[in-house]
């Protein structure tokens, strides 16, 4: 008989855990995906819809919807959430704001989000950028509602904000991504509060600007925590918040806590709502930029009657 105790043995994979039904989404196979996927490719432009491993990347891209990431696809941060390569990134693309807008031409689009990686390796954190894309926007499709969703700008805040407030996008969101206690282990490059001073300082700029801000669920928070976040935003003023599940990217990044079930999802939502948000996007599948188009016209659209309300 032989002895195999100390033959090697096969490396352990570590285990990935199972999703939820409501979770699954079908892998993207339609035409309009690998029209958006192709035109991409030929601007070489990057998207958080790829870099992030988005579960809704079939459905936008089917819909030519894509969410652009300027300034590279390699963060200068190490998030135990994301999926984006971090390292030393490459130097800033002259052509990038020129063939952001190219694509929104092509694509038709009424509404855009512009995302970026972290680029603590720049002077102004890549704001400028923000401000050259927003700018090449508005000149080449001027009926196109434009979103962003920036960096914390860890040390050029104010600069940042000043620069980007002033080329006038329609909403700037800036994510929280989880309760206070997990950014330790969650989000350590990032501060909770310095995050909400971003946003409080965007509305001090242009109070009529709208704001927008999300977390993931399924990290370990708890219920009141998720309260208390709401009531943070809403002290922002905050006009719109996000909800979605985490799901781990691999098996090297945080795992799931817990699947948050649909059922809760909506009674997030509902206290949202009565906590007086514009707008609130929660379930499973919500990423920030999932329906922005359209959320964005309901917010608006709730914007309006409320200054109606007060005026009548």
């Amino acid at each position: 008989m032989n002895d195999l105790s100390s033959a090697p043995q096969p490396e352990e994979r570590p285990e990935r855990q199972r999703k939820p039904d409501w979770i699954r989404v079908k892998a993207p196979v339609s035409k309009g995906y690998g029209e958006t996927r192709k035109l991409m490719r030929e601007l070489n432009l990057n998207t958080v819809c790829e870099e992030a491993a988005c579960p809704n990347i079939g459905e936008c891209w089917t819909k030519k919807h894509a969410t652009v990431m300027i300034l590279g696809d390699v963060c200068t941060r190490a998030c135990a959430f994301c999926n984006v390569k971090t390292g030393m990134p490459r130097i800033v693309d002259e052509q990038e704001p020129e063939h952001v807008a190219t694509a929104a031409a092509k694509l038709g689009l009424e509404h855009i989000v512009i995302t970026s990686v972290d680029r603590d390796d720049l002077p102004d954190g890549g704001a400028s950028q923000f401000v050259k894309v927003i700018e090449a926007l508005r000149r080449n499709t001027p009926d196109t509602t434009i979103e962003i969703l920036t960096p914390d700008f860890r040390g050029k805040m104010r600069p940042a904000i000043e620069a980007i407030v002033a080329a006038g996008p329609d909403v700037f969101n800036h994510n929280l991504e989880t309760v206070p206690r997990l950014y330790p282990t969650i989000r350590p490059g990032a501060r909770y509060y310095a995050s909400l001073r971003l946003l409080e300082e965007v509305k001090r700029h242009d109070p009529m600007i709208f704001t927008k801000s999300g977390i993931m669920l399924g990290l370990g928070e708890q219920r009141l925590e998720v309260h208390q976040v709401m009531d943070d935003m809403r002290c922002a003023d905050i006009d719109f918040m996000t909800m979605g599940q985490y799901l781990q990217p691999t098996p090297k990044h945080a795992k799931v806590a817990d699947f948050v079930t649909p059922k809760a999802f909506s009674a997030f939502g509902a206290i949202a709502r009565a906590k007086g948000f514009l707008q609130v996007a929660s379930s499973p599948l919500t990423r920030s930029s999932y329906h922005a188009g359209d959320d964005f016209a309901e917010m608006r659209a709730a914007r309006e009657a409320k200054l109606a309300k007060a005026k009548g």
